[in-house]
């Protein structure tokens, strides 16, 4: 059974379900499960972000602004994280905006 589907079904991540995402996903599915346990899927009004290690990720679409996607075009453990957290309603909702966050809109070489 896909995962996704099993997570949609269930609502919730069995211990069953965690194995099969880290043997599914390797080190990518222990990562984004760790974001999820941490509360890092964050659900603003414009965008959704995950707490990565080094930073913040939009995540949108299948899109992710993490190096890892952008050199690789895989998905990356945001992507996985943020798709388990939809599934089982582990978003954290944030009454604003991202956009509004202090040096959002400022390279990162600034």
């Amino acid at each position: 059974m896909d995962i996704y589907r099993a997570l949609d079904i269930s609502g919730r991540l069995t211990p069953e379900l965690r194995r099969e995402i880290v043997r599914e996903f390797g080190n990518r599915g222990k990562k984004a499960l760790d974001v999820v346990d941490q509360g890092g899927v964050l659900r603003y009004r414009d965008f959704i972000v995950v707490k990565g290690k080094t930073g913040d990720y939009i995540v949108e679409g299948g899109f992710c602004t993490c190096d890892d996607f952008t050199f690789r075009g895989n998905e990356c453990y945001h992507i996985i994280a943020v798709r388990i957290a939809r599934y089982i309603r582990a978003e954290t909702e944030i009454e604003g905006w991202y956009s509004d966050t202090p040096g959002f809109f400022r390279k990162k070489s600034e």
